[in-house]
């Protein structure tokens, strides 16, 4: 059935939305043979972690999906389908690059690591491609932050990416004409996420994967035990066990 609204009722709802350019993205746990890697190069660890994340102009909260196994004969006439596999899919990253150009440096030489296990340099004639360890290239503390304007950090949203590393590189185009701020983009793959506040401190203090603190949760389940609703009281009840509960309610709800 549906319920007549006023304007005024669902207006705090609507006005309450949030918005798609307050984000933050930052790489942190690459591997130190990676790392030393990059450092060479020009890519310190410090540009890694403070300023390539600064440098996304437009990044993905991830999603998922399952599996699915179809299954006859359990019901007559019915099949059912059954998650047998979270599979997790792939995000793109784009980013402005400087004029050091150690955004595209930190991309091609992340995916050179990846490729260059035969130890061998890349101009010889014999060159082949070997693959490093995963554990070598692969960064378990990569985290996109999604908050609001007024940077309220009880409200953010936070993912952690475990096991990520750039899967491609797109090709970067650049041209004679009007000048434009030089992009790249890099698709990264990744094992697996975590949703919510995932370190040392939110584990310690019961917040992680969105938890609730104990003491809102407290407030929540107080507010959720003090309801008027019928059939309830400021216990707790669900209903009128006995003689003095039913008395409880009835005086809750001015029913004398």
């Amino acid at each position: 059935m549906v319920s007549k609204k006023s304007i005024s009722s669902f207006k705090p709802l609507l006005t309450n939305l949030a918005q798609t350019s307050q984000y933050q993205v930052t790489f942190g746990g690459l591997p130190l043979l990676l790392k030393q890697h990059l450092n060479v190069r020009g890519v310190s660890s410090f540009y890694i972690s403070e300023d390539v994340g600064l440098m996304c102009s437009s990044a993905a909260l991830p999603g998922s999906s399952f599996g699915t196994a179809d299954i006859v004969g359990n019901y007559m006439g019915v099949t059912e389908k059954m998650a047998h596999t979270r599979l997790y899919t792939q995000i793109e990253l784009e980013f402005y690059v400087d004029r050091d150009y150690k955004v595209l440096k930190f991309l091609e030489h992340w995916m050179e690591f990846i490729s260059a296990g035969s130890g061998m340099s890349e101009q010889e004639k014999g060159y082949y491609y070997r693959m490093s360890y995963p554990d070598d290239y692969k960064c378990d503390q990569t985290k996109i932050v999604k908050f609001e304007r007024d940077y309220n950090k009880t409200k953010e949203l936070e993912y952690t990416f475990i096991g990520m590393f750039p899967l491609a590189l797109n090709a970067t185009s650049v041209n004679y004409g009007n000048s434009e701020i030089l992009k790249a983009t890099a698709t990264f793959n990744f094992d697996r996420y975590v949703a919510g506040k995932y370190n040392s401190l939110s584990v310690y203090g019961g917040t992680s994967n969105n938890k609730e603190s104990q003491q809102k949760f407290e407030q929540t389940l107080e507010k959720s035990t003090n309801s008027n609703i019928p059939g309830t009281t400021s216990n707790g009840l669900t209903g009128a066990g006995t003689q003095s509960e039913l008395n409880q309610i009835n005086l809750n709800q001015g029913i004398v």
